[in-house]
């Protein structure tokens, strides 16, 4: 049987791979002890699993013997305490407890999961003192970067992996695979994945969309009308648009929109063209947020009336002078939503800020994705209970790991005889039965 511990749980995403994996190999599988902080997650977490998972970590004061943690930790910057041996002080951090578990405890395995910056966060630093953190303590490590979309989830979401065995390498078939970079480039380059598993298939957002949904999900009227006009009532030309208003690209802008007041083809062609080019290098080295002179304006939008198209614009707000120099006013502008799937293509990364204002285009109509369809994205069965406030829904399914992800890693490992052997060495638990805070 593998004992297993489940920290910073969420709504147990990981856990929830574990077992899938365990089942599908025929190996008892065991949660001894589940921590989350989080009290609308733990909710979650108790309807699906039938506990509720202790609070804060630093807080538990004992730890049932165990053989594997699993853990996705939350990223803190790290302090440059003993810098000059190359690395960082993991104190003050919640990368600290799982340091000090597994050096009281000994288990034989680990599964850690992050976002993919911790590997260049301080220019690598962070990274790499977790890794020699881990190394001290007596395990080797492997790690992989893994796109959710390639584990038959139509989403596009990188993590990273870290997979350790006591005092063995851990031996794994899965290699890292970033996946496709954006939408655009899933649909020009789907193929067959053939990671590890080829009954994998390719799914796309409209495998995922429920048939029947609330009409609270679907924008307003008035917004849907002017989306459609933006677009000259062509709706699919919405699949894969941004709304945002300091981007060119594949984006819909308020302008177009006309929140501030409506805005003439002209003025329209003036504020694409002015977003477009203020990031030229010829106009300065910093990225963002050039303010150009109208002499400047004139090198890429030649017009007979650009003073009068400049000041419509100030008098609208979509634009702002300060000593002769121009600059969009590109504030948070109320968009129900800031991004429409494309329903031949994935999704972009789930977020828990952000998952609740994912739009999709259903029975030609335009609409917010439901926390159901958040679940599906990240391989949450459809047994698994949802939070019924749907923010918390979002919160949670945003911050989740994909379930898929963690069962195909799980597997890969406990399925090799070295692995395992290490795995399942019977009786032979950490040092202590329990670990005393």
């Amino acid at each position: 049987m593998i004992r297993f511990i489940d920290l910073f749980a969420g709504i147990g995403g990981m856990r929830l791979g574990l077992e899938q994996a365990c089942q599908q190999l025929g190996l008892e599988s065991k949660c001894v002890l589940s921590s989350e902080i989080d009290r609308k997650a733990k909710e979650t977490y108790a309807l699906n699993f039938n506990e509720v998972p202790q609070g804060d970590i630093r807080q538990v004061s004992e730890i049932p013997k165990f053989d594997f943690m699993l853990a996705g930790f939350p990223c803190q910057p790290f302090s440059h305490a003993g810098k000059q041996k190359g690395f960082g002080d993991t104190r003050g951090t919640l990368f600290f407890e799982i340091e000090r578990i597994l050096e009281q405890c000994q288990p034989k395995g680990f599964l850690l999961e992050n976002v993919r910056g911790l590997t260049t966060h301080d220019r690598g630093r962070t990274f790499q003192t977790i890794l020699h953190s881990l190394e001290k303590l007596g395990y080797k490590t492997n790690y992989l970067l893994l796109n959710s979309s390639n584990f038959s989830l139509a989403q596009n979401r990188v993590r990273i992996y870290i997979i350790g065995l006591l005092h063995q390498y851990p031996i794994l078939t899965i290699q890292s695979d970033r996946g496709a970079i954006d939408s655009h480039s899933f649909k020009q380059h789907i193929v067959q994945p053939s990671l590890f598993d080829e009954s994998l298939s390719v799914i796309k957002v409209k495998d995922i969309l429920e048939t029947q949904v609330s009409e609270n999900y679907y924008v307003s009227r008035n917004f849907e009308q002017q989306l459609l006009k933006a677009v000259g009532y062509k709706i699919e030309k919405l699949y894969g648009v941004r709304l945002i208003d300091f981007r060119g690209g594949n984006s819909i802008h308020s302008w177009d929109l006309g929140l501030k007041g409506k805005c003439t083809q002209d003025e329209r062609d003036f504020m694409n063209a002015l977003i477009s080019n203020r990031r030229l290098k010829a106009f300065g080295k910093h990225q963002d947020g050039k303010s150009l002179t109208l002499d400047q304006i004139q090198t890429f939008f030649n017009h007979d009336h650009l003073y009068d198209l400049v000041q419509s614009l100030i008098e609208k707000g979509y634009l702002k002078e300060h000593n002769g120099k121009f600059n969009p006013i590109c504030g948070n502008m109320s968009f129900e939503i800031f991004k429409i799937l494309d329903p031949d293509s994935i999704s972009i990364t789930l977020t828990s800020s952000d998952a609740s204002r994912i739009g999709v285009i259903h029975q030609d109509r335009i609409r917010r994705i439901t926390p159901r369809e958040c679940a599906r994205l990240q391989g949450f069965p459809e047994t698994f209970a949802i939070h019924h406030e749907d923010h918390a829904a979002y919160k949670q399914l945003g911050n989740a790991v994909s379930v898929p992800v963690v069962k195909a890693i799980i597997k890969d490992l406990f399925d090799n005889e070295n692995n395992r052997a290490i795995l399942m060495e019977s009786n032979k638990f950490s040092k202590f039965d329990y670990l005393a805070s």
